[in-house]
């Protein structure tokens, strides 16, 4: 049961891809990158921190993250899932204060990281080399990489990360940021073509100086992203 003096918290995790600051790579290579706030109070006073804030009375906890991230960014994410609770004794970083944060994790497109709102106090920095954070962060984080680093193993989470039409070097890169490794080209094409759930469009790429690849889409019978049972709008994963 939870304590009487407890505060219960929404945090949420947003993960885009942006261009990488590895030195010598390609011009297009990216990473993942999370958008965190500066706190302006203490505990923590100057960290950076995950957004998120006290669980509103009226909110669901899914509303409630969607909230927070549509305050940092400007835009409500297409792709939010509930990860984890967070809730050790000490994390609030307040003597005699007990709060237990119920964390989310969104995937940003292109487009929608195009969109955001940044200033002085919000500012997108590279997901694995964060520097000290506010509170657990840190940890939530690690938390979350590992996650979307194994789901993207097994569901079709680029869907959140491409704009369709793309080729299929394009969603290799797409897994290669994700996963923070290279794969091997044609072992990639193989595990495609075993699970399935790609539509050639009968278009190739244009202004390619050799052979153009071809165009696929996802195919929405067989790649729906789960985002939990209780996903739907006003209600939250378990």
């Amino acid at each position: 049961m939870v304590a009487p003096n407890a505060t219960l918290a929404v945090s949420t995790v947003i993960f885009a891809l942006r261009p990488t600051d590895d030195p010598g790579a390609e011009s297009r290579a990216r990473s993942l990158w999370i958008p965190l706030v500066r706190r302006l109070r203490n505990p923590f006073d100057n960290f950076w921190a995950l957004p998120g804030g006290p669980l509103p009375a009226e909110l669901d906890l899914r509303d409630a993250a969607a909230k927070t991230v549509e305050a940092v960014l400007g835009f409500a994410p297409r792709y939010l899932e509930q990860l984890y609770a967070f809730g050790d004794v000490d994390r609030s970083g307040t003597s005699g204060e007990r709060v237990v944060s119920i964390v989310y994790w969104a995937l940003v497109g292109d487009a929608e990281a195009r969109r955001a709102r940044l200033g002085q106090n919000v500012r997108w920095l590279r997901a694995d080399r964060l520097p000290t954070l506010a509170f657990d962060h840190n940890a939530i984080v690690d938390y979350a990489l590992w996650r979307l680093r194994n789901k993207v193993e097994y569901a079709p989470l680029a869907q959140a990360f491409i704009d369709e039409p793309f080729t299929i070097t394009q969603l290799r890169k797409v897994h290669e940021a994700v996963l923070g490794r290279r794969l091997d080209p044609a072992n990639f094409r193989r595990q495609l073509a075993a699970a399935g759930g790609l539509v050639d469009t009968g278009e190739h790429l244009a202004g390619t100086p050799h052979r153009p690849p071809r165009l696929y889409r996802f195919d929405p019978a067989a790649h729906r992203i789960d985002q939990g049972p209780l996903a739907g709008p006003g209600r939250s994963p378990s």
